[in-house]
């Protein structure tokens, strides 16, 4: 028994990691530390990392919608205003060329009347031609000598034509300034036709995009479809410059886009496209200033994601390390309970051997007693002339001999203290006597035992106290398995003519395979929170010590039965025998 826990020591100590010397002890549990905060973390962080990520994003998309709107509403006013301009413009061309013939818009002074009311309403024309159907410039006002001047072979002439209007894009010509050009053509009823063609400076644009109400830093340019600029951009070229930005063409309506310009800036590009003219306004202004309450909420959202994290992991820490030390604890006092049992055993093993020694002494002892008393007698009987001395050397040896019988005594009182106490029992009076200790419960629990005894049973030699404490583990763990009103059953009968048998039935909640194989192993127990695990290993132990044997049976949800096959008579007797 003694080498067994030895060994079963040794295994706990090699399964905890107490077997590599005291170093080893704070580096597996600093081992154990840092796993159940990793878990533990992940746990935490990985919620709530997820829920941050994702708030992050609705709100992201929230801010930019709510900052987008008022901007994108802004750009597809101006195009819609930028229109407007350009329609009230054609309009008023149109008008004059539907109010005057042909002939009276021949005349200079009239014509020249009247573009003075254009540019006095109106504003931003430079100059007022009446083209006739040749195409050739035959009333002109203005600042230019374009009177005479042939436009037959030009594009826009074509398109007048067949269109009846026309809206150029800005072009230098012969005024080598930005301008563009509006076109009307009228018919005659004679089916003839002439155009009244005008020129509009393009500072114009600049005072209707200057309104807005934007920021310094917006840039605000139109481009036509072929990203030629039409006004000046303040980052991506001047006008008549091909725009170094890439504007998407064909696309109706207000669009918005976040990129990165040819500078490798962060932008946000809002363009509007006008319906009736080959016109795209673009509004670009830096994500930072655009987004950024987004990015203030950002960072404060990082301060607070940051402080959580601390938080938690100030709090995983202390708590793992509160925990370590607890388990660290459990396994110190596991340590020094498996000394004590060690302990124990020793004391065991020397009181075994003090018993050994005491028997084997007195036998010697006895003889050298016997022949001193004899010797005495005969010293008493034939008055022998060295009497005196002969009495006083045979007084010491009687006086060693009892001194030497008090210490195997004493021996044999300390082994009888350690070991098994065999006497003469009735294993249903023992199994009464145990059932006692447990009446009060069973009733106030109003659990159905059942005793079969076999009343014929012999008497078996053993010992009454380790047997109670056999009996007294295993109805515990019955009471504990049943539910109020549950039912056990003791039974007691004869096996052979050397053994008898006694069971412990009860219909509780059982075991499965894995247990049973378990139960009888140290410290293992199913009772979590305050079994020791300690009551069958013991129990298993005291049986074999009394050369019994014990068996179990079991099955979930039906019940367990505990069987104890002992011998008739003690160990030593069938020894001696």
């Amino acid at each position: 028994m003694l080498e067994n826990i030895k060994k079963l020591r040794q295994l706990i100590l090699r399964l905890s990691g107490k077997d590599g010397g005291k170093k080893a002890l704070p580096k597996r549990y600093r081992r154990l530390q840092r796993y159940i905060m990793l878990l533990m973390l992940a746990v935490t962080l990985i919620p709530l990392t997820l829920m941050a990520v994702t708030n992050s994003m609705q709100y992201q998309k929230n801010i930019k919608a709510e900052r987008i709107k008022p901007i994108r509403a802004i750009a597809g006013k101006a195009a819609h205003s930028f229109e407007l301009f350009l329609e009230e413009r054609l309009s008023a061309i149109h008008f004059i060329a539907s109010s005057y013939s042909f002939e009276i818009l021949s005349g200079q002074a009239t014509l020249h009347r009247i573009f003075r009311i254009l540019r006095e309403e109106y504003g931003g024309y430079v100059d007022l031609g009446l083209i006739n159907n040749n195409g050739t410039k035959i009333a002109y006002t203005g600042p230019y000598d374009l009177l005479n001047k042939n436009y037959s072979g030009q594009q826009w002439f074509h398109e007048v034509r067949v269109r009846g209007a026309y809206i150029s894009d800005v072009f230098m010509g012969y005024r080598d300034l930005p301008h563009i050009a509006m076109a009307v053509q009228n018919l005659t009823d004679e089916n003839n036709s002439w155009i009244l063609r005008a020129t509009m400076d393009t500072h114009k644009f600049e005072e209707l995009i200057s309104p807005m109400g934007l920021d310094p830093i917006t840039d605000t340019f139109i481009v036509n479809s072929k990203g030629v600029l039409q006004t000046n951009s303040r980052l991506y070229g001047n006008v008549l410059e091909k725009c170094s930005l890439e504007i998407p063409y064909g696309e109706s309506g207000t669009h918005v886009k976040e990129l990165i310009d040819p500078d490798d800036r962060d932008i946000v590009m809002v363009y509007s496209r006008l319906i009736k003219h080959d016109f795209t306004l673009v509004m670009i202004l830096p994500q930072d200033r655009v987004f950024q309450p987004w990015h203030s909420l950002k960072q404060e959202m990082s301060y607070m994601f940051f402080i959580s994290v601390i938080v938690i992991f100030l709090v995983i820490y202390s708590s793992t390390l509160l925990l370590v030390k607890r388990i660290r604890e459990a396994d110190e006092k596991r340590e020094v309970a498996f000394r004590e049992l060690e302990y124990t055993q020793k004391l065991s093993s020397i009181g075994r051997l003090a018993a050994g020694v005491a028997h084997e002494i007195n036998n010697p002892l006895a003889i050298i007693n016997e022949k001193a008393g004899l010797l005495k007698d005969l010293v008493d009987h034939d008055m022998h002339q060295d009497k005196t001395r002969l009495m006083k050397a045979v007084s010491p040896i009687l006086s060693s001999v009892d001194r030497c019988r008090n210490i195997t005594h004493r021996l044999l009182g300390f082994a009888r203290r350690i070991g098994v106490q065999y006497e003469m029992l009735d294993v249903n009076e023992v199994l009464k006597d145990t059932l006692g200790f447990l009446e009060k419960e069973a009733h106030h629990r109003s659990l159905d035992v059942q005793l079969q005894f076999d009343e014929q049973l012999p008497k078996i030699s053993s010992d009454r106290g380790q047997l109670q404490q056999v009996f007294l583990n295993i109805l515990t763990n019955a009471f504990a398995a049943v539910k109020n009103g549950g039912r056990i059953v003791l039974s007691s009968w004869q096996k052979d003519d050397l053994t008898v048998g006694v069971s412990i039935q009860d219909n509780g909640h059982g075991m499965d395979e894995d247990t049973m194989r378990q139960i009888f192993e140290p410290f293992f127990t199913t009772k979590k929170g305050y079994g020791t695990g300690l009551g069958l290993s013991i129990t298993y132990g005291i049986i074999k010590k009394l050369g019994g044997e014990i068996k179990v049976d079991s099955r979930l949800e039906q019940g367990t039965t505990f069987t104890i096959f002992l011998p008739k008579t003690s160990p030593g007797d069938t020894e001696n025998e």
